[in-house]
């Protein structure tokens, strides 16, 4: 049988291949944030309705931001083998784009903890388009999730990264 744990990238296997989750106990706690986007492609009418306050189900936005708040502090339950972690500030913010047309929306989340908080802002933004699709189906079926990706993240051992096609 290989033996997965020693000298391997991947962190996330123990020695019998299995997955488990990994053990943060020996890493330092420091400051880290990352950064997530994703964008929500729609009809210009759409956007147009959402921006005016004419859709059926109520504040979009508004809506669609508590839940990106909402889920990146739940990223732990949602995401097998991540790690619950201590969130000091959660930002997202949905603005219009015009050219796409639809919106983009970006969340900022940020800790001082042994392990970094990128999934918890994948989450959030992913989540947030979700919401801004259900709360604005009514109005057009055919919207588009896309371009869910990281866009920074600073701390932690492996350094900092950030996204080169902005």
């Amino acid at each position: 049988m290989q033996d997965f744990s020693k000298n391997s990238p991947l962190t996330h296997l123990d020695a019998s291949g299995e997955a488990r989750m990994v053990d943060v106990s020996a890493k330092e706690a420091t400051v880290r944030e990352a950064v997530a986007a994703a964008q929500v492609r729609m009809s210009a009418q759409t956007l147009e309705a959402i921006e005016s306050g004419n859709a059926p189900k109520g504040d979009v936005l508004g809506t669609a931001r508590i839940a990106g708040i909402m889920a990146a502090k739940q990223t732990s339950m949602l995401i097998p083998l991540c790690h619950p972690l201590p969130l000091q500030k959660v930002e997202v913010q949905i603005t219009p784009d015009s050219e796409l047309p639809g919106y983009q929306i970006r969340a900022r989340v940020k800790t001082k903890a042994e392990t970094g908080v990128e999934m918890e802002a994948l989450t959030a933004v992913s989540v947030a388009a979700l919401t801004l699709y259900d709360m604005a189906k009514a109005l057009e079926k055919s919207m588009q999730i896309e371009a869910i990706r990281l866009i920074s993240k600073t701390g932690g051992k492996s350094g900092d990264y950030y996204y080169q096609n902005q």
